[in-house]
């Protein structure tokens, strides 16, 4: 996919880049979430997630901020989880189900286009998504129509490449090896939006006040390479796509070059690579 693609190829490049690998993501839900935790927690305190608020979240993956928002309102609140994938929505509603949220509702939507009524939640939460919208400010002024006055949106994406070698160190190898950048030259990819004045304009432009913006380290840590390794096949959207297409030789050379390239993070067999998040809150006034 290239930047000759049309809008709409585009983004059902993306939709369908995450449909492919959502079924992982159902399996290693938990595992996601820990990692996260301190992101989410950023977020639901910069918005004071409390009892009597309705709200919605984007982009949800298997919707762990959703839930973890879930346990922060009442048990009369309504929760909706989102996703454009229909499977990450219905994962997301079964965590739901399995957790006992009888306040939580998992639907089909989209981050550019929200089919929910004007001034319908209280909250808005959108945890590492809205970095793959194509028009990242259309997904941000359907955050501002969709809050009632004075509702509050949080978001989380990823810093620079460079702050982020769990994932910037995978990326850069596989251009090395293979020639091929991820994500392709007119994608959307993870760190579309590390730059956070360019973030901050973003959502003041779609009429947010009172912006903040916090920065949250979000290490990754695991048990071995090849468990990270593993990890990159099944979850990482932008790279799964191209490591599973290679040879078996050239996936072989690239994955001793990624070791070599992870060793500094390496202690005693386990790995921690380094993750570092943006997360912006707004009102709408």
């Amino acid at each position: 996919m290239t930047q000759t693609g049309s809008s709409e190829q585009v983004r059902a490049h993306v939709h369908g880049m995450w449909a492919r690998v959502a079924a992982s993501w159902g399996a290693s839900a938990d595992d996601v979430d820990q990692r996260a935790a301190p992101i989410t927690a950023c977020m639901l305190d910069a918005v004071a997630a409390h009892a009597g608020d309705r709200v919605l979240e984007l982009a949800s993956g298997p919707g762990g901020a959703g839930l973890a928002a879930a346990s922060r309102v009442g048990p009369g609140d309504e929760v909706v989880i989102s996703d454009v994938v229909a499977v990450m929505a219905d994962i997301a509603r079964q965590r739901a189900a399995a957790r006992g949220y009888t306040n939580v509702r998992a639907e089909v939507l989209d981050l550019e286009n929200i089919a929910e009524p004007d001034e319908a939640y209280d909250v808005v939460l959108c945890r590492e998504g809205m970095m793959f919208a194509l028009d990242p400010a259309r997904a941000a002024a359907e955050m501002h129509r969709v809050l009632r006055p004075a509702g509050r949106a949080a978001v989380a994406v990823w810093a620079s490449r460079r702050d982020n070698p769990w994932l910037g160190v995978l990326l850069d190898t596989i251009t090395q090896v293979t020639g091929v950048d991820v994500p392709p030259p007119g994608m959307p990819g993870p760190f579309a939006l590390s730059d956070a004045d360019g973030l901050r304009q973003l959502f003041a432009s779609a009429g947010f006040t009172g912006l903040t913006l916090d920065h949250v380290a979000a290490p990754l840590q695991s048990p071995s390479f090849d468990a990270w390794w593993t990890r990159n096949l099944t979850l990482a959207g932008p790279a799964a796509d191209t490591l599973n297409r290679l040879d078996n030789a050239t996936r072989a050379r690239l994955r001793d070059t990624v070791r070599a390239a992870a060793a500094p993070y390496e202690s005693h067999g386990a790995l921690e690579l380094p993750g570092l998040a943006i997360v912006l809150t707004g009102r709408r006034p």
